[in-house]
Order: structure tokens, then sequence, then C-alpha cells
């Protein structure tokens, strides 16, 4: 268990985090967020827990294994969680798969009912919900596990477009860069933001001026536009599409993994939405063409080549056709450009237009 010595601590520390890993945890979500919590710690990069103090709990003594193989150990079995300002959950892998034991379930349970705010990191906002401590909260979940949470908690109201969420006391994180953005968040809270840019610049992970909203994911989800769409089979195949920009799979490909036929693929597409697949995932890689294109980081040709277009050429007239401008004029611009005539698709085959199915927000 990590122990402060009087000289070192001056007090209590300002910010005290308890961290409990799942199995098959993300271990890039876990160190970025505990990596933050250390240099901000203390000055330079000494590594004493004297500001922040962070504890890897477990319920048993075996090192927790992560999804790539590493295997972290505890510091100590659970603590009294008052000890804390915040406890953590880092998840990781689902596949149905048990990612925390009942003691660690009735410990979160514990935590709640003593006020202690509760984070979920990456799917640690799964674990969370199952202790049943995310009642008439929201939920920040990945778009690339968003599906996965609407199934299996379709009472709980969800976001996929913020890099985390604070609704009270609890905290849900998307996970990868999004952990990054939370500890710098808490960071800044508790310690002020000259602390918050110290560790971020240290990590050269230096972010743009930050304002006080949480940042967007920077991938656009598009489950929420279609959430009219009952059919399971189209709303896999376009969770298969967002999951695959950079490099299409071929539709014959995508429809075997549905367990279909091509011909069947198209039909459900022609009857639900009213276009060809082909049509469609090029209007969702383009949307997200449009997300990079506005966050500036990326050239016109790294863009293309991140949503799928090999040709350059061919993209930027694509572009133009869709948006009513080029990619060099909204890159120029940095994203102030109107984002052009809306993407219309019918809500029912009877409809021909009349639903923003990429409505600016």
């Amino acid at each position: 268990m990590m122990r402060f010595r009087p000289a070192e601590a001056a007090g209590r520390p300002c910010l005290r985090v308890g961290v409990i890993l799942a199995e098959n945890f993300t271990l890039s979500a876990f160190s970025l967020f505990i990596d933050h919590l250390r240099l901000a710690a203390d000055k330079n990069d000494n590594s004493r827990p004297i500001l922040c103090r962070w504890q890897i709990m477990s319920s048993r003594p075996d090192p927790v294994r992560s999804s790539c193989g590493v295997a972290v150990a505890r510091n100590s079995d659970f603590c009294d969680p008052t000890e804390f300002d915040y406890i953590a959950v880092v998840g990781g892998l689902l596949h149905g798969r048990r990612q925390v034991d009942d003691a660690t379930i009735r410990y979160l349970r514990r935590a709640a009912d003593a006020g202690v705010s509760l984070i979920g990191i990456c799917t640690g906002v799964f674990v969370l919900c199952r202790a049943g401590v995310m009642r008439d909260r929201s939920s920040c979940v990945s778009w690339y596990h968003r599906q996965d949470f609407a199934e299996e908690f379709p009472d709980h109201h969800v976001v996929s477009d913020h890099m985390f969420l604070v609704d009270g006391d609890r905290i849900t994180c998307s996970g990868g860069g999004g952990a990054a953005d939370l500890a710098l968040h808490l960071i800044e809270r508790h310690l002020g933001r000259p602390v918050a840019k110290k560790a971020s610049h240290v990590l050269l992970l230096d972010r743009p001026a930050r304002s006080s909203r949480a940042p967007l994911q920077p991938h656009p989800p598009v489950i929420d536009e279609i959430s009219h769409i009952a059919d399971p089979r189209v709303r896999r195949a376009v969770l298969e599409m967002e999951q695959n920009m950079a490099e299409p799979i071929p539709i014959a490909d995508l429809a075997g993994r549905l367990g279909i036929s091509s011909r069947q693929l198209e039909r459900l597409f022609h009857t639900v939405l009213g276009v060809k697949p082909t049509n469609f995932y090029r209007l969702i890689r383009l949307r997200y063409a449009r997300a990079l294109l506005q966050q500036g980081e990326l050239s016109v040709t790294e863009v293309a080549v991140e949503t799928g277009f090999s040709d350059c050429a061919h993209f930027s007239r694509q572009f133009k056709s869709m948006f009513g401008h080029s990619p060099s004029d909204l890159r120029t611009s940095r994203g102030r450009l109107a984002a052009g005539a809306p993407i219309l698709l019918p809500e029912r085959p009877s409809e021909r237009a009349g639903v923003r199915l990429f409505e600016e927000r």
C-alpha cells in the first residue's frame, strides 16, 4: 500500500484517486490517466505522490492482466472508499466476459452509498452500470462500444460525442485519449491549470487552449441519426462501416459478416434507408472527413487517406459535391464555412426527403 511521510505530504494530498482494473483492461487508458496524475503530483519528473495520491486496489492479490497481456499488480486490498476523492474503474475487452468479481461490485456500491465520486474509464462504465450506480445518470461511451452499451443498458442515456462526461458525482470517459483529457480536467479542478499544463507538456500531449467544455470525440457517431431503424442487420452494417473508415470493406464481405448475401444487403438498405450500401458508406466517410478537416490537424491528403480515398482529386470532387465547397476551403477556414447542403435520407422508404441524417449539431 502506498504510504505518505508527513514531510512529503505536508498535509493531505489535494487529489486522491483509487483505481480498480477490470480483467483485460485497456493499458493505454490506464497509463495515460495515471501518468498525468504522477506528473502533476510533484515538481519536475520526480514522481513523488505529494499533491496527488493514486492507489491500485483489487479484491485479489494476483496481478490483473491487461488486454495486451501486460499485468499490473495492486497496491492494496479495498480501502475505506472515503479515503479517496474519486474511485476509477478502468475497463477494456467486453466479449461477454466477466470484468470484475462480486467483491468489486459490492465495493463500488459501498463507495456510491458513501457519496464518493465514481469514474468509469473506457468500458469501466459498463462495470458501473452493472453495479447499479448509474441510475438516472448519463454515460459517455466510445462510438465503438455504443451499440454494445445500448443493447445491454437500453434504459440508460448514452452520449458518444464527448471524450468524457461529468454528471454530478459520476464521470464517464470514452477511453483512449479521453483518459488523458479526463485526468487534465481533474488536475485542473483540484490543483490548477498551470499544474495540468505542466503534466501534458512533459508527456508531449499539449492541447490547444482548453475551454470549460469537455472535448469532443474525433469520430462523430452515426448511430444517433439512425435511431429510428429497427432492423438489427442494418444497424450492425452501419456500425461495421464506422469501424472501417480508412480501409473500407467490400460490400460482399460486409454482407458475409452479417450472414446474408450482397443482394439481400442491397435490398435491406434500399428498403430501410432508400440508398445503396455503397452510397451510404461514402456518405459517412465524407462526414468523418469533414470532422477531421474542421479539427485542422491533418492535411487534405492525410484526411483523404484516413477516410479511405486513395485518390485525393477524387476525394475533393466527392467532398465538394456533397458540401458545396472544397476540402481545401474548409481546411483553410478551420471549420468556419457553412456545412453546405445537408445530407438527406428518408426515414421510411415512402419518404424521399425530410430526415437530416447528418444534421449540424
